[in-house]
């Protein structure tokens, strides 16, 4: 039996990325959380619908300042911490 790793997105769980495609997952789930449009999400971000849509989809060549930027438009932080140590270990 295969077991569901723990940053997965089907269920809108946020936590380790380790690929474009669970980043936009990521993203999906709070621009929808949020009630936002992609066009209105995209507007707000100053990026494009189509960037937004294709960053969404995991886009594997999306430019990471304007990954950054919408990101933190939706209110999403990136934390970046050595795989040895674990950033929840003190929470």
């Amino acid at each position: 039996m295969a077991t569901k790793k723990n940053n997965e997105n089907s269920t809108g769980n946020y936590g380790q990325v380790t690929t474009v495609a669970e980043i936009g997952q990521m993203l999906r789930h709070k621009r929808k959380q949020l009630d936002v449009l992609q066009e209105d999400a995209a507007g707000l971000s100053g990026v494009g619908t189509k960037f937004l849509s294709q960053l969404e989809n995991g886009k594997e060549t999306a430019q990471i300042g304007r990954v950054l930027q919408v990101l933190k438009s939706m209110g999403l932080e990136v934390y970046i911490y050595p795989r040895s140590s674990s950033p929840f270990k003190d929470r």
